[in-house]
């Protein structure tokens, strides 16, 4: 196959555009903001977590709230119905006694249920204060993941931009080059990751190795626009500048 030095020189720039695709295409997969905000978002969804255990903590312990308070209620009402009936001097001694005796049971136990109500009425101020803390930390986590989420898109829009040159400029180039050389270019491509490389004194630009004499010396001897390739990767080797 044949390829004359202008063809040469388009598979070259054709070379070093897929290898800087390459690169664009790494560094799109990698990019630093990415990570940032995969680092963010993983620490603001592990805060929301907190923040919605505590909100549910809350609500248990507004549940149990409200139950205290409706057993203090009760034992409060049946206080004040033993001591109406006491009042009214209409019991006889069995029942006085019976009543007096209820009412002191009632009091120790409308004292136990006001203690433990107490309890529960500081361990929610205690949960309330976590759950203001969190619900700051969160809203401050949810800003940053907003400002990395820029910075990321920025950074891939930037990556996007240069990628677009970059390949419409391939589609350009491809266009001027002879068939049969594309194909064979393009099935080197897909079969190495490198389907032309300029051959730097003795090594291959693609694969880096250096070759021996006796390589050396046949491709000196092809003719410059004959199309020569790596024998241990098989690229291309463009002869740009002699060889």
């Amino acid at each position: 196959m044949k390829a004359d030095m202008a063809q040469q020189h388009s598979l070259l720039e054709l070379a070093e555009l897929d290898a800087e695709l390459g690169r664009l295409n790494h560094r799109a997969a990698n990019l630093p903001e990415q990570q940032a905000y995969d680092k963010v978002q993983a620490e603001h969804r592990e805060a929301a977590d907190r923040l919605a255990a505590l909100v549910i903590a809350l609500e248990d312990i507004d549940a149990q709230v409200a139950r205290l308070e409706s057993e203090v209620d009760g034992v409060r009402q049946r206080e004040d119905r033993d001591r109406k009936l006491l009042d009214s001097g209409t019991v006889n001694p069995k029942q006085l006694e019976e009543l007096q005796h209820e009412l002191e049971t009632l009091e120790r136990r409308q004292s136990s249920l006001e203690d433990t109500l107490l309890e529960v009425m500081e361990r929610r101020e205690q949960l309330a204060g976590e759950q203001a803390g969190q619900q700051t930390k969160v809203d401050g986590l949810q800003h940053d993941l907003a400002a990395a989420a820029q910075a990321r898109n920025e950074a891939l829009a930037e990556v996007e931009d240069v990628r677009g040159q970059r390949a419409a400029r391939r589609a350009e180039i491809i266009t001027t080059l002879d068939q049969a050389l594309a194909a064979l270019y393009e099935r080197q491509r897909a079969t190495s990751g490198v389907g032309a490389a300029r051959l730097l004194g003795r090594r291959c630009g693609g694969c880096r190795i250096e070759l021996d004499r006796g390589e050396l010396a046949r491709i000196s001897a092809a003719p410059d626009d004959e199309v020569v390739r790596c024998p241990e990767c098989q690229a291309i080797l463009l002869r740009i500048g002699g060889a």
